[in-house]
Parts: structure tokens; C-alpha cells; sequence
């Protein structure tokens, strides 16, 4: 009994050793995530390898495992930057990033875990300033929007091709023009809307009125020719025509053929 603590005392001592050093051993690599391995007596971070993935993973107690997400997350940016004409506007904006999954360790070697602060926003609001910078406040707020968008997204790409990282998405959501700014840029708007409706209606009323001189001209036309075709003859057929279907009528009773100052038949009919 009195040895039984002495043999018990290096026991738990090395059993303590081996759950401190089974604790430092052991990482999870949690869903959404990869890990970059530091080898501390192996020149650092492993550059030439895949990072460690989802699981359980034993490393030697004295290296290290930093975790990053690799998920897609999103920047949301709140931009003052200016017009072509020097004007102050306000763009709210959102990208959509993740570091490129396989260069996780050269990510973590050459800008480390703020690299959404010192790559991805200095270079959307460097994107968003060169191309503001290019169109009129008037266009910003009307017709632009989509496009300022993709220029944004398609500088910005470029400006991150070679820092690690992957950049999917970038949406405008909002771009805020000074008050006086917005009110004349609208009271303009509603101008030429309502100048356009009023070329409007000036078309359509000459085109009406063509299409009324039109109608008349063919009328006109068609009287001419129907006049010069009316003969004697022809009328004094007609004429005959007309006698006979309304001597055959049974409420007819006494019909007088005669002749008129004009060659036509005359008709006197009881009833």
C-alpha cells in the first residue's frame, strides 16, 4: 500500500503528458471550412499541398492548423466617391467572395486572415471610384445602374486575379445623389417624359389627318370616275330597270309611262 503511490504518481504524470499532447494533436476541420497547416520546424506554411479539409486530423503537437472559412460570404460597402462632374454620391454595394481553395496556404502566407480588409475592400472602392468617375450623375440615377455593376465586378475581378481570391458577385443596391441634385434631375425626367408624350400626340394627330385627306381624295376619286361613266344611255337603262321591278310590286295598281324633260322615264303610281 505505502509503494502504491509512488508507482501511481509517474503514471498519471504520463498520462497527463499524453492528453496535453493528444489535445495539441488533434483538429476538426469544422463544416464550410479548410485548414492551412504551419510546420514549425519545417520552413512554416505548407504551400505544396491541399489544405486540410472537413474531419478529424492528427498533426504533431508542435505545429499549428489555421482555420478559414471557404465558404462564399458577402461584403456589404457603404461608398462616397464622385461623378464625372465632381459631385459626391453614395453607393451601397455587396460583394460575393471566397479564397480560391486550393491556394489557401500561399493566401495565408502572403496576406494572412484580414485579407478581406487589405485586398477586397481597398480594391472594390478603388473599382467603384474609377468608375463612377466616368458617368454624370444623371446617368447614375436613371439608366446606368446595371452597367456601373458589371464594370465594378469586372475591375474589381481583375484587380484580385492574382491575390487568392475569388470574387463571384458584386450588386449595387442603392445610389444616393445629393436632394437638389435628385429633385432636379427628376423635375428634368418628368420634362422630357411629357414632352415625349406631347411629339406624341402631334404624330398621331397628323397621321390622323393624312389619313382622313386620304380617305376623301379616294372618295373624290371614285365620284369622278362614277360621273364620267353615267351616260345618257346608262341612265335612261337604269331608268327602264327601275320602272319594271316597280310595276311588278302587288301594291301597284296604276303605272303611267312617259317621258320627262330629261329622256328618263316618268311613273305615277297609285297605291
Amino acid at each position: 500500500m505505502e509503494k502504491l503511490p509512488k508507482v501511481a504518481l509517474p503514471v498519471i504524470f504520463v498520462a497527463v503528458v499524453l492528453i496535453i499532447l493528444l489535445a495539441k494533436s488533434a483538429v476538426t476541420i469544422g463544416s464550410g471550412e479548410a485548414g492551412v497547416l504551419y510546420k514549425t520546424f519545417d520552413n512554416g506554411v505548407v504551400t505544396d499541398a491541399p489544405p486540410l479539409g472537413e474531419g478529424f486530423h492528427i498533426i504533431a503537437p508542435w505545429n499549428k492548423v489555421i482555420v478559414y472559412e471557404v465558404r462564399q460570404q458577402e461584403l456589404f460597402e457603404k461608398m462616397k466617391v464622385l461623378s464625372s462632374n465632381g459631385l459626391e454620391i453614395q453607393i451601397d454595394a455587396s460583394a460575393w467572395y471566397e479564397p480560391v481553395y486550393k491556394d489557401l496556404g500561399n493566401l495565408h502566407q502572403s496576406l494572412g486572415e484580414n485579407y478581406l480588409q487589405r485586398v477586397i475592400q481597398p480594391a472594390i472602392r478603388s473599382a467603384a471610384r474609377s468608375v463612377v468617375g466616368r458617368y454624370t450623375p444623371e446617368q447614375l440615377y436613371s439608366s446606368k445602374r446595371d452597367a456601373i455593376q458589371d464594370e465594378i465586378f469586372e475591375e474589381t475581378k481583375v484587380i484580385l486575379s492574382k491575390q487568392f481570391v475569388q470574387l463571384n458577385e458584386v450588386l449595387v443596391r442603392d445610389v444616393t445623389l445629393p436632394n437638389t441634385i435628385k429633385d432636379a434631375i427628376e423635375r428634368k425626367l418628368k420634362q422630357e417624359q411629357e414632352s415625349l408624350e406631347y411629339e406624341f400626340r402631334l404624330v398621331t394627330a397628323a397621321k390622323e389627318a393624312e389619313k382622313v385627306i386620304i380617305e376623301a381624295q379616294g372618295k373624290a376619286e371614285s365620284n369622278r370616275i362614277l360621273s364620267a361613266s353615267l351616260t345618257d344611255k346608262i341612265l335612261q337603262d337604269k331608268g327602264i330597270d327601275a320602272t319594271i321591278k316597280l310595276s311588278e310590286s302587288p301594291n301597284t295598281k296604276v303605272i303611267v309611262i312617259g317621258s320627262g324633260d330629261s329622256g328618263l322615264p316618268l311613273i305615277l303610281g297609285n297605291q
